[in-house]
């Protein structure tokens, strides 16, 4: 009987962040051994190692005490500090020394959390892939060092037997969210609600904080994963044209052809008949397997297995596909190893309409006290001239920072990627919805705000 593969013993750095301690408790749930890395400790019923993060020695020294076979690398400094040397320091030095000190102790994998920002410009970012290259302009210091840190990180991957990967999260919101919900949850309390920037048409990607540790686990029990065939460098001599790039095997093919369910936790399903799963309609005799037909489309778990259409502008195209192969002759484009994968819910929403989600949650927390009144829309271009010409209320943030035009950029830009590839190499699936996912994140919200309320009364 074959001996079961030995199991990876994890350290999260950043383990007690937002991000870094939804990790821990996920891997926690499913028995794995772990242990946090972070500045302070938070927690006490993990492994802690408090340590520099720049500090190649310190890493290592954790690394060495832990056991680790596997580090999970989220920590990063707030998007919106005022520091921004802090970026440089954290976001590319620290993922230095991570990187170095997992050569130097034999570490096998290194999932890197990045950022779906790394390829925002300013511009609308519609349905996009990975193939999207970085901005000649970075929209700011904390993007620009985040894609300087994962170039890093894929580059690292096969050098002192190091296997490497980068995940690109957008819009991470959920339980011990201090920054989204909290400050959409102050714009509630301050009464500001009817503000709005913009005319809301744009598509803006939300994802849930446990669905982005789920990936990060995945990429990690997949890292080792055998490419499903061998990489073109491996071939007596490298093709100069997709026409002499081998034919895809079988394991790609299964990749790439297999039919993917709709994402459909916030939204209803729509099924589209076929012979084998339809509405009967009008008969004068029912066919003869007319109640397996009805039955099957009327159970929401049957996979339509309609053939997956890709035209020549798909990333995972036979041309496209081939065309990265000859790119990067050194990984197969279907391995979890040296990739990048952009990790949303799959399900973008209207910019404004998820603060109103969130906010009518609050209206069942607080009944009475935000009253119905028409929304106050200001147009993107009265935004931008407000942010060239004064300071401001950040109705985005819910602080009293300036009205900047980063800010009205944000809120009015669609932004919203590309899943598929994350899909089919990682297996990654969105467990929770955005529309139950809110509900979790006030939850939590309210739970801590009475805990607030209640140390300031005593």
């Amino acid at each position: 009987m074959a001996q079961d593969k030995k199991r990876d013993v994890y350290l999260v750095i950043g383990g007690n962040g937002f991000l870094g301690r939804h990790i821990v408790q996920q891997l926690q749930e499913r028995g794995d051994i772990v242990s946090a890395f972070d500045i302070v400790e938070r927690y006490n019923d993990v492994t802690f190692y408090a340590g520099d993060i720049t500090d190649q020695n310190s890493v290592a020294s954790a690394l060495r005490k832990s056991g680790a076979t596997c580090v999970i690398h989220t920590a990063s400094p707030l998007p919106g500090s005022k520091d921004v040397t802090i970026f440089h320091r954290v976001n590319v030095k620290g993922t230095e020394a991570v990187i170095a000190a997992c050569v130097e102790c034999s570490i096998r994998k290194l999932v890197f959390t990045s950022s779906a920002g790394v390829i925002f410009n300013g511009e609308d970012i519609i349905n996009a892939d990975e193939r999207q290259p970085f901005p000649e302009v970075p929209m700011d210091a904390y993007n620009e060092t985040k894609s300087q840190a994962e170039t890093l990180v894929l580059e690292a991957n096969g050098k002192g037997g190091l296997l490497t990967v980068a995940l690109r999260p957008a819009g991470i919101f959920g339980p011990l969210d201090r920054q989204a919900i909290s400050s959409f949850a102050k714009v509630f309390l301050d009464g500001k609600t009817h503000f709005q920037i913009g005319d809301n048409t744009n598509l803006f990607d939300w994802t849930y904080v446990g669905n982005v540790a789920h990936a990060h686990l995945l990429a990690a029990d997949k890292l080792e994963t055998p490419a499903p065939a061998p990489a073109l460098s491996t071939l007596s001599e490298l093709p100069v044209s997709t026409d002499d790039v081998p034919s895809f095997t079988n394991a790609e093919r299964t990749i790439i052809d297999v039919s993917l369910p709709p994402i459909s936790h916030s939204t209803s399903q729509f099924r589209i008949p076929t012979c084998e799963a339809r509405p009967l309609g009008p008969y004068v005799d029912p066919p003869t397997n007319g109640d397996k037909i009805l039955a099957s489309f009327n159970d929401p778990s049957t996979l339509q297995n309609r053939p997956v259409i890709r035209s020549r502008f798909d990333q995972l195209s036979d041309q496209a596909l081939k065309r990265t192969k000859i790119a990067q002759p050194d990984i197969n484009p279907l391995q979890v190893a040296g990739q990048v994968f952009f990790i949303t819910n799959g399900e973008p929403v209207y910019f404004w309409d998820f603060p109103r989600k969130i906010w009518a949650e609050m209206d069942k927390l607080f009944p009475g006290k935000r009253q119905p009144r028409k929304p106050t829309v200001l147009p993107k271009a009265v935004g931008f001239a407000i942010a060239s010409v004064s300071e401001g209320y950040s109705y985005v943030t819910g602080q009293e920072v300036t009205f900047n035009k980063f800010k009205v950029t944000f809120t009015c830009a669609t932004r919203y990627h590309n899943i598929e590839k994350a899909r089919r190499i990682l297996g990654y699936e969105p467990v929770v919805g955005v529309d139950e996912g809110v509900k979790r994140a006030v939850a939590w919200w309210h739970s801590d705000y009475l805990a607030t309320q209640q140390q300031k009364s005593a």
